[in-house]
């Protein structure tokens, strides 16, 4: 059964009723990220789940290409409102990676991987690595243990809980971490709060 926050609809009536969420202001892991790709010399990014864009302006800003993939339309429309239509935004979900035939120098996935179960995670990772040029980056931010939120709602498999009505959330340690990303150029792992604690997880493609 298809998980609730892959299906358009979730997205769609969160996006139509709370509009802009999360606020304009980049999450720190992507201010983080931007210090990264440009110490880097990344020129071409992916984000996939852009959202309505609050994480890709910082990246625009500091003269890197933008592609972004995004399940809700309403959240497509927000982003061109509010930064222009100079991106490319595939409209899908990120089950069905890739859509185009693209490498990028950086992949940037902020929040989302936590909300996908096991095999499509690993289909998420194994689909990013694959569109990186060679010798390019990708940085995933997840969710951690240490969330206030682990072990609350519903158990639904080892780690992953349904903590609120449709939203099933996998939490991150250091050994999920290694398993699932070890195979994708695993070096650095980094322990980073946002609104709850998270983890930043960079890979280069070649190092695996």
């Amino acid at each position: 059964m298809k998980e609730e926050t892959e299906k358009p609809e979730f997205w769609e009536s969160a996006f139509g009723e709370k509009k802009e969420m999360w606020g304009f202001e980049p999450a720190k892991s992507a201010v983080l990220t931007k210090d990264f790709f440009v110490q880097n010399s990344v020129k071409s990014i992916l984000i996939p789940g852009i959202g309505y864009g609050r994480n890709a302006q910082i990246f625009k800003e500091n003269g890197m290409a933008v592609t972004g993939i995004e399940i809700s339309k309403t959240a497509i429309e927000m982003a061109e409102k509010h930064y222009g239509n100079d991106m490319v935004i595939y409209h899908g979900s990120v089950n069905d990676m890739p859509f185009d035939t693209c490498q990028y120098d950086g992949i940037f996935c902020y929040a989302l991987i936590h909300l996908l179960d096991s095999s499509e995670r690993e289909k998420l990772i194994l689909d990013c690595y694959n569109q990186l040029s060679v010798h390019g980056y990708m940085v995933f931010t997840v969710i951690s243990k240490a969330a206030h939120t682990y072990r609350q709602g519903k158990f639904v498999s080892k780690d992953r809980y349904e903590i609120f009505d449709g939203v099933k959330m996998f939490f991150y340690d250091r050994d999920s971490i290694k398993s699932e990303f070890d195979k994708a150029g695993l070096f650095e792992i980094t322990e980073i709060n946002e609104h709850q604690p998270f983890f930043l997880i960079k890979c280069q493609k070649g190092k695996s």
